[in-house]
This record gives structure tokens, sequence and C-alpha cells, in this order.
């Protein structure tokens, strides 16, 4: 089985930045794709960024476009999430996902709380 541990949330003020890190473990570890997803208090779950393992190709939501960067080591088993110019929207727990044949694995999340 597959785990995904979240690093790097934390308090941090509106236009700071903040890298978020997902290390994987538990064995063979070949995902088609990995990202993040945030969620924020009553809300539901959204999408972030995406990166592919093995072309790193990226994707990323429209509200974070320009100011987050997704990037992955395939050496470490490890994908990144670096955030700048947050914004207090961008508040939530961030979570770590890995897509693999089978299912998708979550990360336990990270917070992030971004003051005003």
């Amino acid at each position: 089985q597959v785990q995904l541990v979240e690093s790097g949330g934390g308090l941090v003020q509106a236009g700071g930045s903040l890298r978020l890190s997902c290390a994987a473990s538990g064995g063979t570890f070949r995902p088609y794709r990995m990202g993040w997803f945030r969620q924020a208090p009553g809300k539901e779950r959204d999408f972030v960024a995406t990166i592919t393992w093995s072309g790193g190709g990226t994707n990323y939501a429209d509200s974070v476009k320009g100011r987050f960067t997704i990037s992955r080591d395939n050496a470490k088993n490890t994908v990144y999430l670096q955030m700048t110019s947050l914004k207090p929207e961008d508040t939530a727990v961030y979570y770590c996902n890995a897509r693999v044949p089978a299912r998708d694995y979550w990360g336990q999340g990270t917070q992030v709380t971004v003051s005003s």
C-alpha cells in the first residue's frame, strides 16, 4: 500500500510563500499522475495542480495559475507545491494525491492558513 505524507503547511501573511512536500512510501511507486487538492472549511475538495510522473506535464486550477508551481523528484518519490503570492482565499487543508491504475491514494493533508 502506498502512503502519502504531506508537510510544509503553516501560517503565513498574505503575499507570502510556502512550499509543500508530499513523500510517498510503502512499496513500488509508479503513479500515472500526482497532484494537490485543497479543501476549505465548509467547502468541497478542489483541484489545485497535477503533474504526470513520466513526462512532467502540469495542469493548474485557474485560481492558482501563475502563483503556484508543482514539481516532482522521481528519485525521491516526492512531489512539491511552491506557493507564492498567497491570498486568504488559499487557506485550506492541502491534500496530496497519487493516481495509479487501480485507484487514487490520498495523504492526510497539511493545513495552510493565510492571514490578511
